[in-house]
C-alpha cells in the first residue's frame, strides 16, 4: 500500500511539473502575442527644477530615483515641504494668514497649517522626468505601436530611446503618442517629461482642472499606462448618432491606412443590448475600398422598430462592436463601445429626454479627491459618488471647469445621470478668453478632443467652454463657440459659459439669477428681506428668455466643520484647515459645542436648500438647478456647503430619505403666503405637484394633513379641501 501511495505521489508530482511548465509556456505565448504591454509599476524618476533635462539629454541617461505609477509625485512622497513661500496654483482672496498674529504659529516651519484648502504633504511645480525600460516581443516586428497615458498632468513630452516623439497637453483626455515602427523587438527606453506649470496657454489658476483649491496641481500619470500595437489598418474614429424616431444609428467612422497600401477591407457592425432578453439585431457588413491614407465612411445601422431608450429611469445601453477585416493586417482590428439610444433636446423653456419632459436636479463635481489629489480612473469610485447623488434625488452633475476620465462617463451611463462637461477652463482673475490669447485656440482643440473621446456616451448631454468667463471679447468668442458646436455635433446642448453670458444663440442658459439669496444682495434678498413664505418662484426672471434656464451654483449655505471627519483623511491631502478651526474653538472654550454647532448649522442649511430647490420646482417652465455642492468644496477658504462630506458620505444631520422629500422627480408642493399662523387665522394655500417622473400620475390619490410637532393631527386649524 505504501509503495502504491509513493508511486501515486510521484506521478502527481510529475503531472504538476508538466502542468506548471505548460502554464508557463502558455503565459509566454500569450505575452508574445499580446497587443499591449502594461507599464504600471516602478519607473526611474528625476525632478528638473532648473530645466536642464532637455539640454543635457536626460532621455539618453538613466534617471537616479524611483517612483510607482500610476501615481503622482505627491503619492510617491516626492516634492518640497510646505512653507509660507509655496508657489500655489490658485487665488488666495483672504491673505490674512500671511500677516495676522492669530495665524503666526501656523506659519512656523514644522507646524505649517493653511486654511485655504486641503493641504498636500509635498508640493512641486515644474518639470519632472519618468523613465522605463521595456522589452518588445518578436511578434511586434513591423507593427505600428503607440504609448497610451490615460491621464497626465499635464504637458507631456515623450522620447523613445533618443528620438523625440512629440508633446501633448490635454487636461481632459488621454495622451496618446504614435510610435510608428520605432519599437523594434528587443530592449527600449521610454522617457516622459511632465511639466505642470502654466505655460503657453492659461486656463486660469482657479480652474478645477489644475488648481490647488480642488484636485491639486499634481505632476504624474494615472489610469491605464500601456504600450499598444495597432493594426496597420484600423478604425481611428467612431462616432454614433442615434435617431430614436427612425430607429437607427448614423455611424461616422474613419479608417486609417498609414501605409497607403491599396486593397479591400470588410467592416462588420453590430449592436447588442445590455438586456439578456432583448431582440437580437442584425450585423451590418460593408466592403471598404482602401486607396490612400484614410477613408471616411457614413453608414446607417438599423436598431429595429422599438429600440430600448436611455434615460434617468431606464438607462438601457447597447454594446456597439466594430470588426475590420483585411488581408493587409497581421492583427485584427476589433473595437467595442457602449452607447444609448436617446435624444436630449429643448421644448420652449424646458428640457425633454426622448420627447418626455425632464427637470435637471444637479450638483457640481469640483474635482475634490482627498486621498490621491487626482481623479480616480476606476468605475467603482465613480459608481460610489454617483450613487450618492442619485440617492439624494438628483439626476444631473456639472463638472466645474474640468472633464472627468472615461470611468465617470461609464458610471453615469450605467446609473442614468445627465452630465454637463466643461473644457478645463475658468478664465478669470489671471486669465481671459476671446482676446486672441493662446487659450482661445486651446479651447477649440480641447473641446474637439473631448467630444471625439467621450461623445458616444449617452450621459454626455451638455457642454460649455468652462466657468464664469472674463475678457472684453468673451461674449463674441463664446457665441461663436456655441454656434460652431451646434452645427458640428447635435448629440448634446451647448451654452456659452457656466454663469454667463446669456445669449440667444445658446441652447440653454446657465445663470445665477434664480436663487433665494443672490450674490451681493445681503439683507435685501428673498431669504433676508421678506417674511417667510413659499409663494415666490422664478417666472419673472426667466420670462425674458426663450430657451431653458438652469440656475447656476445655487445654495452655498455653509456649516460648521465636522471634526469627526478628520480621521478619514488617510491620503496625501490633510485637513490642516480643520486643525486651525479646532484650535480656535478650544482657545475660546467652546470645543464642547462643536457637534452642536454642526447640527444647528446643518439643520439650517437643509432648510435653506429646501427653500431654494422648491422654488425652482414651483416655477412653471423652469429648466433646472445646479447646487454649488451636494458635498463639501474644500477650497476657496474651506467652503463646507454640502450635506455630504468630500468623500460623498453623510454628516448625519439629514438623511437621503429626508432630502428626497423636497428634491426628487416627483415632489408635492404648497404655496404658503405665510409660515406662521395664529389660531384665529385660516390657512388657504394651493397645493401643487412637480412631476418629472417620466409618466403622468393618472388616478393618483392626493391626501394631506397638518400635524403637531409630536406627529398628532392638529384640531386647531379649519381645513378647506
Amino acid at each position: 500500500m505504501d509503495k502504491i501511495r509513493k508511486r501515486l505521489n510521484y506521478i502527481l508530482a510529475a503531472l504538476s511539473v508538466v502542468i506548471i511548465t505548460a502554464c508557463d509556456a502558455f503565459a509566454q505565448i500569450k505575452a508574445e502575442k499580446s497587443a499591449a504591454i502594461d507599464l504600471a509599476g516602478t519607473w526611474q524618476f528625476q525632478t528638473d527644477s532648473l530645466d536642464r533635462g532637455i539640454a543635457e539629454k536626460w532621455y539618453s541617461t538613466k534617471l537616479k530615483e524611483k517612483v510607482k505609477l500610476p501615481g503622482s509625485m505627491t503619492t510617491n512622497g516626492i516634492g518640497n515641504d510646505i512653507t509660507v513661500h509655496t508657489p500655489w496654483t490658485g487665488e488666495i482672496v483672504d491673505s490674512s494668514w500671511f500677516s495676522q498674529p492669530q495665524y503666526a504659529k501656523y506659519r512656523r516651519q514644522g507646524n505649517i497649517k493653511i486654511p485655504f484648502w486641503l493641504q498636500p504633504e509635498k508640493y512641486y511645480k515644474g518639470a519632472a522626468w519618468y523613465q522605463k525600460s521595456v522589452t518588445i516581443p518578436a511578434s511586434w516586428k513591423g507593427e505600428l505601436s503607440e504609448l497610451f497615458i490615460e491621464r497626465s498632468h499635464w504637458e507631456t513630452t515623450v522620447w523613445v530611446d533618443d528620438v523625440r516623439i512629440g508633446m501633448e497637453n490635454s487636461l481632459g483626455t488621454a495622451h496618446v503618442f504614435q510610435l510608428k515602427d520605432l519599437l523594434t523587438p528587443g530592449k527600449h527606453v521610454i522617457t516622459v517629461r511632465i511639466d505642470n506649470r502654466v505655460k503657453d496657454f492659461n486656463v486660469g489658476m482657479n480652474s478645477h482642472s489644475i488648481t490647488d483649491h480642488t484636485q491639486t496641481n499634481w505632476n504624474g500619470m494615472v489610469g491605464t499606462l500601456q504600450l499598444r500595437v495597432r493594426p496597420k489598418i484600423y478604425v481611428s474614429d467612431l462616432q454614433l448618432y442615434p435617431d430614436i424616431h427612425a430607429g437607427l444609428v448614423r455611424v461616422k467612422l474613419k479608417v486609417n491606412n498609414p501605409t497607403g497600401a491599396k486593397g479591400m477591407a470588410q467592416l462588420n457592425l453590430s449592436a447588442i443590448s445590455s438586456r439578456a432578453n432583448a431582440r437580437r439585431l442584425k450585423t451590418l457588413v460593408k466592403d471598404v475600398v482602401l486607396n490612400g491614407k484614410s477613408v471616411d465612411l457614413s453608414l446607417v445601422y438599423a436598431m429595429g422598430s422599438r429600440p430600448l431608450l436611455w434615460n434617468e429611469f431606464h438607462p438601457d445601453l447597447y454594446r456597439f462592436a466594430v470588426n475590420l477585416k483585411t488581408t493587409l493586417n497581421n492583427l485584427p482590428d476589433q473595437q467595442e463601445l457602449l452607447f444609448g439610444m436617446r435624444e436630449f433636446k429643448t421644448r420652449g423653456t424646458q428640457f425633454i429626454m426622448n420627447d418626455q419632459l425632464t427637470f435637471l436636479r444637479g450638483t457640481l463635481d469640483c474635482a475634490s479627491f482627498p486621498r490621491t489629489g487626482y481623479p480616480p480612473t476606476d468605475l467603482a469610485s465613480w459608481l460610489k459618488s454617483f450613487s450618492a447623488i442619485k440617492h439624494y434625488g438628483l439626476n444631473h452633475v456639472r463638472f466645474h471647469s474640468w472633464c472627468p476620465p472615461e470611468a465617470a462617463f461609464a458610471a453615469a451611463d450605467q446609473l442614468g445621470i445627465y452630465l454637463q462637461i466643461e473644457c478645463s477652463s475658468w478664465a478669470s482673475t489671471d486669465a481671459v478668453i476671446g482676446d486672441g490669447r493662446p487659450l482661445d485656440e486651446y479651447i477649440y482643440k480641447e473641446s474637439e478632443r473631448m467630444v471625439k473621446t467621450y461623445g458616444n456616451h449617452p450621459s454626455f448631454v451638455m457642454m460649455t467652454y468652462g466657468n464664469e468667463p472674463s475678457g472684453k471679447n468673451h461674449v463674441t468668442y463664446l457665441t461663436k463657440f456655441v454656434n460652431f458646436w451646434k452645427v458640428k455635433d447635435t448629440r448634446r446642448l451647448y451654452t456659452t459659459g457656466a454663469g454667463w453670458p446669456v445669449v440667444d444663440q445658446s441652447d440653454y442658459n446657465n445663470t445665477p439669477d434664480p436663487r433665494i439669496q443672490r450674490w451681493g444682495e445681503g439683507l435685501n434678498s428673498i431669504l433676508n428681506g421678506r417674511k417667510p413664505s413659499t409663494t415666490y418662484d422664478w417666472s419673472d426672471i426667466i420670462s425674458k428668455w426663450k430657451q431653458p434656464s438652469v440656475s447656476h451654483e445655487i445654495g452655498q449655505w455653509c456649516v460648521y466643520p465636522d471634526f469627526k471627519e478628520m480621521k478619514k483623511y488617510t491620503g496625501i491631502l490633510k485637513p490642516k484647515n480643520f486643525e486651525i478651526f479646532q484650535d480656535r474653538l478650544k482657545e475660546n472654550g467652546m470645543y464642547m459645542l462643536a457637534d452642536s454647532f454642526l447640527m444647528a448649522s446643518g439643520k439650517l442649511q437643509v432648510l435653506c436648500y429646501k427653500a431654494d430647490i422648491e422654488a425652482a420646482l414651483r416655477t412653471p417652465g423652469f429648466g433646472g438647478f445646479q447646487l454649488l455642492g451636494l458635498n463639501d468644496f474644500p477650497g476657496q477658504g474651506t467652503a463646507l456647503v454640502g450635506v455630504l462630506d468630500p468623500f460623498w458620505e453623510e454628516k448625519n444631520y439629514v438623511t437621503a430619505v429626508e432630502y428626497r422629500r423636497f428634491c426628487n422627480a416627483v415632489v408635492p408642493l404648497v404655496r404658503l403666503p405665510s409660515m406662521i399662523y395664529t389660531t384665529s387665522e385660516q390657512l388657504v394655500a394651493p397645493i401643487e405637484v412637480a412631476n418629472f417622473g417620466g409618466k403622468a400620475l393618472a388616478g393618483a390619490k392626493v391626501s394631506w394633513t397638518i400635524t403637531k410637532t409630536d406627529g398628532t393631527p392638529s384640531t386647531m386649524v379649519n381645513l378647506i379641501r
